[in-house]
């Protein structure tokens, strides 16, 4: 029978490129899996990562095999993003891609009844030929999902085919119930064996079942008055095959399964099971505070009971594979899920970074198929950030011609670049598609998306659109009664959360939408809003600890569950006459006390606004609708803390001004030019950044422009030096104001290039 052995104690790791060992580096630091190493340096603000290749050893015995010609697996869960498995001093296999399970044979190389030595080389550094190449988060590196030994007999399950299960398990709804298609895989078995097939309900009883020649593992079993699998009522299955020899089982699997269908239209949005269900919910990043990305099965638990809570019914798993045990909880839970490759930002033109995207997506599909709440492969991220050609949209093509064929069943989708041409090629390659949108943060107001989206499906009414991302920084320190685009304060990351959770609520024809981010998360490159190392986009913090105001305004419109918060807890000093106060419900009446005095009675939908006078010193609010309560403790002061606003706010403003003040008479309205062999800002970044004088021209416009830093070969430089001023004067749109990016080109236009 099949064995599995966790192999996740007592490693000995090495955070040097020290070469393979002869036997157990005793003076190697012990650690326990799972484990980065940049489970700090990944997100603590320092500016960089330590990107490079290290050393994972450990000794193991060969696991006992009652039957003869017994083979035996190592698994590795994960390894980021690059790595080497050897056993004994021999390479058993290397593998590219840092979010997926790989398996090897080793059998022949481990000896019988001595200690054998286990040891992994991981590398994260950058590679021409494994994805993803450049993005906005951290690449972790180490064994950060965890190590097993399975021991089978001779004849067994396929246990290397992409890392799979050995089985797919396709259940369909029909007249009598739900028809399961399943199809196993079986290696070294002859004409005594058989495959059997037993299905159990959730209360483990058998209500399905088959047998079939083991040379012959395709079957149909008919599962009579079938329960649905739907996102209120997650219904699970257990299917179990067992590879028969005579009376005795040799090799046994189990996967769950669920009965669903699904359909997008591009006037309903997302139907499963007959009923329209507008998809609402949030992208999630696989990393927590000074864990970095290795977790375990109990945190990613955590994070979906999270989610679940805010009212969520759907999650995109950016960008890459996550473990197995988030896809298992949100089978429980009941969550719709989107699961993609890391084909994101660029794509870099190497013929093996291909080889790498097809190798990365067949393991996706593969090793996930039979999860009931996967409904979406997403096949790439903000492509265009790097360019289009004729390739890309070629690569485009052929990685969505392979999920169909891979998997018919499940939809295909792809998240646009805001940039991405409302008209172009990279439309109607994917069954549906999204737009990542940032309008009223990086470009644009927070009012721009309702007519954006409007004017698209407008453009497009045969297109099924999604909103794939979309947020704002919200760091909990920052406060202030006149809430701003790019003052990163918890007000201003409400207020604009307010606005989309209604733009959404009124068009139930997107399909889904998915908040930027539930939870912040590691990005070693970047330095905005006064935390650097991470991106604060998250409703959440990133230790879990805090929820954010705007996680609120969502849980009023997607829990069902009544609900009453009161915002701005954390601004908790506050100067004037007057305050605003804000609460979120989803009861139709709230009432406000002060110092235990009513203060008024409001009927709204979800947002209730009351302007109350604080008395002097400190002041008890308390929030009621029905039974529900809410409470907060202000103090009214003469001087708000200076903390409360990050000095770059008023910096920024003042650094526009003084631009324009250099640029003179000349007329800002006036057609642009572009003079030959002079530079403009049709010019790349990474073309402009060979002149340091036009350099710095457009790294203290692009500050100005989006609040961040710009220097090549630090941060975010290979993602955003394939891109030029013009494409991020459209993105930023009236955050600037008229003539800036016609003053940019202006300068550029005097220096030769």
């Amino acid at each position: 029978m099949r064995n599995i052995i966790n192999l996740n104690k007592d490693w000995r790791f090495i955070h040097e490129d020290k070469g393979l060992p002869d036997k157990l580096p005793v003076e190697w630091d012990k650690i326990d899996l799972p484990h980065s190493w940049n489970s700090v340096d990944g997100h603590d603000g320092n500016g960089n990562y330590d990107r490079g290749r290290y050393w994972y050893a450990k000794t193991f015995k060969m696991p006992g095999q009652p039957l003869a010609g017994g083979r035996v697996f190592v698994e590795i869960l994960a390894a980021g993003q690059q790595a080497t498995v050897y056993v004994n001093g021999q390479e058993a296999v290397y593998h590219e891609g840092g979010y997926s399970i790989f398996r090897k044979d080793i059998t022949d190389m481990c000896k019988k009844d001595e200690e054998n030595l286990l040891v992994v080389a991981c590398d994260n550094s950058y590679k021409d030929s494994v994805y993803p190449q450049s993005a906005d988060f951290t690449f972790y590196g180490g064994l950060y999902r965890g190590v097993n030994l399975i021991s089978v007999p001779e004849a067994h399950f396929d246990l290397e085919y992409y890392g799979g299960p050995g089985i797919m398990v396709t259940p369909k709804p029909c007249d009598c119930g739900a028809a399961f298609e399943i199809i196993s895989y079986v290696k070294n078995a002859d004409e005594n064996f058989t495959v059997l097939y037993s299905i159990y309900d959730a209360d483990g009883k058998e209500v399905g079942s088959a047998c079939r020649p083991a040379d012959d593992t395709s079957v149909k079993i008919c599962v009579p008055d079938a329960k649905k699998w739907d996102i209120d009522s997650p219904y699970l299955y257990t299917v179990v095959a067992r590879l028969q020899r005579r009376n005795e089982t040799y090799d046994e699997v189990e996967v769950r399964a669920g009965v669903r269908s699904f359909s997008c239209d591009p006037d309903k949005g997302f139907i499963i099971n007959g009923v329209q269900t507008p998809l609402r919910g949030v992208s999630r990043h696989q990393d927590q505070l000074y864990k970095g990305n290795a977790l375990s099965r109990e945190d990613h638990f955590k994070d979906v009971r999270i989610i679940k809570e805010l009212g969520a019914n759907t999650i995109r798993l950016a960008h890459y594979q996550h473990s197995q045990d988030f896809y298992d909880a949100c089978d429980e839970l009941g969550f719709a899920v989107w699961a993609e490759i890391p084909f994101i930002s660029i794509m870099n033109k190497d013929p093996d970074a291909h080889k790498n995207c097809i190798s990365q997506l067949k393991e996706l599909i593969v090793q996930n198929y039979n999860h009931p709440s996967i409904f979406f492969w997403g096949i790439s991220n903000e492509i265009l950030i790097g360019g289009i050609s004729e390739k890309l949209v070629e690569n485009h093509k052929e990685l969505n011609a392979l999920a169909k064929e891979m998997d018919p069943t499940r939809l295909t989708t792809i998240a646009h670049v805001s940039m991405t041409p409302i008209e172009g090629p990279m439309h109607k390659i994917t069954d549906i598609e999204s737009y990542n949108h940032y309008f009223g943060w990086y470009g644009g107001k927070m009012e721009d998306n309702g007519p954006w989206l409007d004017n698209f499906h407008k453009i497009h009414p045969d297109i099924c659109l999604g909103l794939s991302e979309y947020g704002c920084e919200g760091i909990i320190t920052y406060h202030g009664p006149n809430p701003a685009c790019k003052d990163y304060s918890e007000e201003y990351q409400a207020l604009y959360h307010e606005h989309m959770a209604k733009v959404l609520d009124e068009r139930p024809w997107i399909w889904s939408s998915h908040v930027w981010n539930m939870f912040d998360f590691g990005c070693a490159a970047r330095n905005e809003g006064g935390v650097a190392g991470r991106n604060n986009k998250g409703l959440v913090t990133m230790d879990r600890k805090i929820k954010k105001d705007s996680y609120y305004i969502y849980k009023a419109y997607w829990n069902k569950e009544p609900m009453v918060h009161l915002c701005g807890k954390r601004y908790a000093q506050r100067a004037g006459q007057t305050t605003q106060i804000r609460v979120y419900s989803n009861q139709p009446e709230v009432t406000l006390y002060l110092n235990g005095s009513q203060i008024d009675k409001k009927s709204a939908d979800k947002v209730f606004v009351f302007e109350v006078a604080l008395e002097d010193g400190i002041n008890i609010i308390r929030a009621e609708a029905g039974d529900l309560k809410d409470t907060m403790t202000l103090e009214k002061v003469a001087k708000e803390p200076d903390i409360y606003v990050l000095p770059e706010v008023n910096e920024r403003a003042e650094g526009v001004a003084n631009w324009f003040s250099t640029i003179g008479d000349m007329d800002l309205k006036a057609p642009m030019e572009f003079p030959e062999g002079m530079f403009s800002i049709k010019d790349s970044m990474g073309e402009i950044a060979n002149n340091p004088e036009a350099f710095e021209i457009v790294s203290k416009a692009f500050k100005l422009a989006m609040n961040m830093e710009l220097k090549p070969g630090e941060g975010m430089w290979d993602m955003m030096k394939s891109m030029t001023m013009e494409s991020i004067g459209e993105m930023a749109g009236s955050m600037m104001p008229d003539g800036f990016i016609e003053s940019v080109n202006a300068k550029l236009i005097k220096i030769k290039k």
